[in-house]
């Protein structure tokens, strides 16, 4: 009698428009060849208007994937695509992470869970702060905003050039987080402990504006979710005024190991491994 059984092979990918430049394949690749699992993890690019239908036939199981990551221009239309999002992607109002379970599609978000693992890893007591600086209120910054409220961190500040935009997420995350205008930016980093750019500002070697870091408490940390360069502009000036400081790489690597359990059964590490191979990445497309 023939015991073996068939080896059941997962696929899951990341969908974006366009996702070619995407670095997840090679996380994801690292951690199926980590635990030796037969699986798979592409890049798979679809439109906006074609995303619809991915998402019927990712259902229909004819996508042939059990799941994958969403990023941008599809993390509003996967929540409200997804049959079973969960509440933190109900109150950002997009998800990046889905999967199939019992023929429905879950989704969640798992850009903030990413954040703060980072800051976790990289600059333990990081939370230990009451007052937080958020400098942006752009999509991006939604999942920040969360994840810092959620940790505990009783005063948030959004500063953004459109106030407007900032009280918007204000409504949206509740008390704790407050509206303010980029001429506020001194007064609210006065005694804070935790300062985030979620804007573009220093991307790909775009200069970016002197922020005098000094206000701020004398063991403070500061954290970019731009990677490249590594090391941004606003993250040199920090470090010069001596400040702790944490770049956005690890965020992308921690968003990444939720989805991974979900759909390959293995809660993945991120180690300096991982993070080095995607350093080079970077050096080499730099």
């Amino acid at each position: 009698m023939d015991d073996s059984r068939e080896t059941f092979v997962k696929h899951a990918f990341v969908t974006g428009c366009p996702v070619r430049h995407s670095r997840s394949p090679l996380i994801h690749g690292y951690w199926l060849k980590t635990f030796g699992i037969p699986g798979s993890y592409v890049a798979h690019e679809v439109t906006p208007e074609e995303f619809p239908g991915f998402m019927t036939a990712l259902k229909e199981g004819t996508a042939g994937f059990c799941g994958g990551n969403v990023t941008i221009p599809h993390k509003e239309a996967a929540y409200r695509l997804a049959d079973r999002p969960d509440e933190r992607a109900a109150e950002l109002g997009a998800a990046n992470t889905l999967w199939l379970q019992e023929g429905s599609i879950c989704a969640t978000n798992t850009d903030g869970l990413g954040f703060v693992a980072n800051l976790d890893q990289r600059a333990v007591g990081w939370d230990r702060t009451a007052s937080a600086v958020v400098l942006g209120a752009g999509g991006a910054s939604r999942a920040v905003i969360q994840a810092v409220r959620d940790r505990g961190i009783k005063t948030i500040h959004v500063v953004n050039r459109t106030e407007a935009r900032a009280r918007e997420l204000a409504d949206r995350f509740g008390p704790a987080v407050h509206a303010q205008p980029m001429a506020a930016l001194s007064e609210v980093m006065t005694g804070a402990g935790l300062f985030v750019n979620t804007t573009s500002l220093g991307m790909d070697g775009e200069p970016a504006p002197e922020i005098d870091f000094s206000p701020m408490a004398a063991d403070a940390v500061v954290t970019d979710i731009v990677y490249v360069p590594l090391k941004t502009p606003l993250l040199r000036q920090a470090e010069a005024r001596g400040f702790r400081i944490v770049d956005g790489l690890g965020m992308l690597l921690h968003q990444a190991a939720p989805g991974f359990e979900k759909w390959f059964g293995r809660r993945p590490a991120v180690d300096e491994k991982l993070r080095q191979i995607i350093i080079d990445d970077m050096d080499a497309r730099a």
